[in-house]
């Protein structure tokens, strides 16, 4: 079976790929894109993938479903399209950016510079019907992204994995912290942030922090 992915991904999930349960998940992500609108587009699916190559990977960010409305999904977690309005979340990233590193908010929520750095933007489940949050969740997304962040844990050496709110720090529990660094602080929702539980955590020049004593260029976030 056939899914496109960067080459270097492909190698790493071969054998996933040939998987019971991934098979029925492609057959069912086929279903509902030929009768629902569904998000991203089809061919962005994967794109947290050729963005950020497997070799290229050094900072993963775990993100849950797509934005589930018209033309926002990128196939980038918490990522929209250029020219869309930033949501929530993202906004609170930005202003936490601006706080840790003196960076102006920029107008763009389209997050590709990051992942052309090496920064995996992935969400638990890549796929969503329109308007309706979660509607391909436990459907095999959640394995097979489980998967990819054991696969980046134990192959590679010095990653940095954002676990933003509880979900994400549920799926972080594979993750080997003897050899990334795993930071974890509320999510960056409005809900959350508003808490306290967001703001202040200075991820960004800790990660900026952690790469470069391990040889590694910052992100330029």
């Amino acid at each position: 079976m056939k899914v496109a992915i960067h080459p270097g991904w492909k190698k790493e999930l071969a054998e996933e790929f040939e998987k019971e349960y991934f098979k029925k998940l492609v057959e069912f992500v086929k279903d509902q894109y030929a009768v629902y609108t569904c998000f991203p587009k089809g061919n962005d699916i994967f794109s947290a993938f050729d963005h950020a190559t497997f070799s290229n990977t050094k900072v993963v960010i775990l993100g849950q479903d797509p934005y589930h409305g018209p033309g926002q999904a990128n196939g980038l977690c918490f990522s929209v399209n250029e020219g869309m309005k930033l949501p929530p979340s993202l906004q609170n990233i930005f202003k936490e950016i601006e706080q840790d590193l003196g960076k102006r908010v920029p107008e763009s929520g389209d997050l590709e510079r990051w992942a052309r750095q090496g920064v995996l933007l992935l969400n638990a489940t890549l796929t969503v019907r329109a308007h309706q949050a979660g509607s391909h969740q436990n459907k095999g997304w959640e394995q097979f992204t489980d998967r990819i962040i054991e696969i980046i844990s134990k192959e590679k050496e010095h990653v940095v994995f954002l676990l933003w709110g509880g979900y994400a720090k549920k799926k972080g529990v594979k993750i080997d912290s003897s050899k990334h660094l795993v930071l974890t602080s509320g999510h960056p929702s409005p809900l959350s942030a508003n808490r306290g539980y967001w703001f202040g955590n200075k991820h960004f020049s800790k990660t900026n922090k952690y790469l470069k004593d391990h040889g590694k260029d910052p992100i330029d976030w």
